[in-house]
């Protein structure tokens, strides 16, 4: 039967070394860091990501516009390879009037399956040049989601570095301590004389 003794770390005792308080130690320093300390810098990067984000969006929403465009333009017959796990999609005519500018042609990214005289909603940027939309909410909130979490393990990873370095000092000090230890116990026990 094995009896736990709790907590005999931190009492005073003849038996415990001063490598047992600085692991005890550590590992209370360890536990507030990870019940505190990651999921706060997983939040402080998630709010900084957050509007980072927001006001890139925000800038390439003032820059960019959207217009509906019909392709005049002929679809090529066979389909380029997928790059990347994007969607098919290829570089065809279309054309588009503007009330304050008149009517413009131009060569536009389109998605697979479109065809002569359909209507694709396009965004372009004050130079007339075909850009991707501006990232949504989803966007937004998933590179939080993902800053956060990434800083939050970045953090914890850290911590449990930092925490096997301090125990493999500490058993490499407990060791020497027993040998130091042993050195002054063995001649009393084996009757030998060093």
């Amino acid at each position: 039967m094995r009896t736990r003794v709790r907590g005999w770390r931190w009492r005073r005792n003849p038996l415990r070394r001063r490598s047992d308080v600085i692991e005890a130690w550590t590992a209370l320093v360890v536990a507030a860091l990870l019940l505190v300390g990651a999921p706060l810098a997983g939040a402080l990067a998630g709010w900084w990501a957050h509007d980072e984000a927001r006001g890139i969006a925000a800038a390439q929403r003032a820059e960019r516009h959207r217009v509906r465009a019909e392709v005049v333009g002929k679809a090529p017959t066979q389909l380029p390879t997928v790059q990347g796990g994007r969607e098919h999609s290829y570089r065809v005519r279309v054309r588009w009037t503007d009330t304050a500018t008149g009517t413009h042609t131009t060569t536009a990214r389109v998605p697979a399956g479109t065809r002569h005289g359909d209507q694709v909603a396009l965004w372009f940027d004050a130079r007339g040049r075909n850009v991707p939309p501006p990232p949504g909410s989803t966007a937004i909130w998933q590179h939080t989601l993902t800053v956060g979490a990434m800083a939050a393990g970045a953090v914890a990873a850290a911590v449990l570095l930092a925490r096997a370095v301090v125990r493999r000092v500490s058993t490499g000090h407990r060791l020497a301590e027993w040998e130091r230890a042993w050195a002054r116990t063995e001649p009393d026990w084996t009757r030998r004389r060093a």
